[in-house]
């Protein structure tokens, strides 16, 4: 299990950064707008990569966030949410496209990076 640590300063592209580097084939967008299990974000609620995490929340707690494998993708969205007050979308590489995994939320981490591996050109 991997654990990326959670603060104020850091760059949205930074813990991007940490994600993929766990997950090759997949990666988390911040959004302004929170979504329910299932439903995917407007791009034009997507937050830019160059923002730190102080800009867009108003939980300004710090801490690890916990990246298992077996973790439901949308229990670790939903952890993200809870304990840092941020809206995350995972999205998984299909060829040249991403995907916001809005309707495999109930597959892992692991499922996810797995399929999008299949589809790697």
């Amino acid at each position: 299990m991997n654990k990326i640590i959670i603060n104020d300063s850091q760059r949205l592209s930074e813990i991007k950064k940490a994600f993929s580097d766990k997950f090759p084939h997949l990666k988390i967008e911040f959004f302004s707008d929170e979504h329910k299990v299932g439903e995917a974000n407007a791009r034009r609620a997507m937050y830019d990569d160059s923002l730190t995490l102080k800009e867009i929340r108003k939980n300004h707690t710090s801490g690890e966030l916990s990246i298992d494998g077996h973790q439901k993708t949308s229990t670790f969205e939903g952890n993200f949410h809870d304990h840092f007050g941020v809206t995350v979308q995972v999205f998984r590489r299909s060829g040249n496209l991403w995907l916001q995994t809005t309707t495999t939320d109930d597959w892992s981490l692991t499922h996810q990076e797995n399929t999008g591996k299949e589809f790697d050109n």
